[in-house]
């Protein structure tokens, strides 16, 4: 696989070998299953002696380009391509971890990943702890004889908590743990873990990666050592990525640099305006000043990324109020569109968590998450504004 200098032709210049039909763009590889030479080359492949594609479970030419494009961008060896970003999670686990094994799981994770700690992994014998965001320091103080893995997200989920990860990169390796970082906010131009020692990198390809709301799917990516695991995992319990969706994520990822540049110049610009808006109680986004994780932030990440979350007097009605007040801003779960998106993460994408649970992670019931999106942002601006207005 040939690489060049820079990230943005990388991202275009990858691609799976041309056909004899010279095709400039990789076409969409639409079958369950491959036809062998011989028996022989049947029995190679089967027995891992060569190569190639045997059943689209397994590979697939444009699922095979997609995690080829992302893994060179994260800077890794190898990845498995998932149905989805909690297929993509779930693997990253439960691959590595078995009956009598301890996770230490940052407290500021993603709704689903928490309902897999705390409701599935239990089920197979398999311990966990949390950890808070903004107490690394202590975090080696609960690593036990039995922790296997260190799992985090940063930015986080919905709080934009940021995570040094140098620091846990170098804990984890003095005490031999895997370093699991989902780096779904960030996006592999942004941040780049496996610099600060990240052993898997995760990612929900449905966010920033595709970009325009149109995809589900997911990776995990590392070393070819550690991804034999996954990869096996992944053949036998079956999270699969379509071919089709394999094709869109990889054309996404040519456009990453670019989108990814504007959804950070808009959402600094809604940042530094909201974080002067009287209706405002605060606002929190990496790069502004007042993060209390900002030099650590401009350390790892190359802008702030594309969402803020802010807070609003009144607590759940006003929250609500808010986004039914909107008019060009979509309301959905989703997140990394081209269109912004505001989400009420207490009433929605976190409602599982008790409130004990969401404060413990600083989301309030007037907490309002917005994916900033590429509409000209004098748009968006007055779009929040009026609702603001309306509260």
């Amino acid at each position: 696989m040939s690489s060049w200098k820079n990230f943005e032709t990388n991202a275009i210049r990858v691609q799976t070998g041309r056909s004899s039909q010279r095709e400039h763009s990789v076409p969409i590889f639409a079958t369950s299953g491959f036809i062998f030479e011989d028996s022989e080359q049947a029995r190679a492949l089967f027995a891992g002696e060569l190569e190639g594609n045997i059943y689209t479970r397994y590979s697939n030419p444009n699922t095979d380009e997609f995690i080829q494009k992302l893994a060179l961008l994260e800077g890794v060896e190898d990845g498995v391509a998932t149905a989805s970003g909690m297929a993509a999670m779930f693997a990253s686990i439960a691959a590595f971890l078995e009956q009598g094994d301890h996770l230490l799981i940052c407290r500021s994770v993603f709704g689903s990943t928490h309902q897999i700690t705390t409701q599935l992994l239990p089920r197979w014998g398999i311990t966990h702890t949390y950890v808070d965001i903004d107490d690394t320091d202590n975090w080696e103080k609960e690593i036990r004889d039995n922790t296997k893995m260190i799992f985090l997200e940063t930015p986080s989920n919905p709080g934009l908590d940021v995570i040094d990860l140098e620091q846990v990169g170098a804990m984890a390796k003095r005490h031999n743990l895997l370093l699991n970082v989902d780096n779904c906010f960030a996006t592999p131009y942004l941040q780049n873990p496996a610099k600060y020692g990240a052993d898997i990198i995760t990612h929900s390809a449905t966010k920033f990666i595709d970009g325009q709301g149109r995809v589900i799917g997911g990776a995990v990516l590392g070393s070819k050592e550690v991804m034999e695991k996954v990869r096996f995992f992944a053949r036998h319990t079956g999270p699969a990525m379509s071919p089709f969706h394999g094709w869109l994520l990889s054309r996404s990822l040519e456009t990453l640099a670019v989108r990814m540049e504007k959804h950070c110049e808009n959402a600094m610009k809604l940042a530094l305006h909201l974080d002067k808006h009287p209706l405002v109680r605060s606002v929190k986004y990496p790069f502004l000043p007042s993060h209390p994780k900002y030099e650590v932030a401009k350390k790892q990440m190359r802008h702030g990324g594309g969402l803020i979350t802010f807070e609003l007097e009144g607590g759940l009605a006003q929250g609500r109020k808010f986004m039914d007040s909107l008019s060009m801003i979509s309301l959905s779960a989703n997140l990394g569109d081209t269109r912004t998106i505001a989400t009420h993460p207490a009433s929605t994408t976190h409602s599982k968590l008790s409130p004990e649970e969401r404060a413990s992670v600083g989301i309030t019931d007037g907490l309002i998450r917005i994916s900033v999106g590429l509409e000209h942002i004098d748009d968006i601006i007055a779009d929040i504004d009026q609702a603001l207005q309306g509260n």
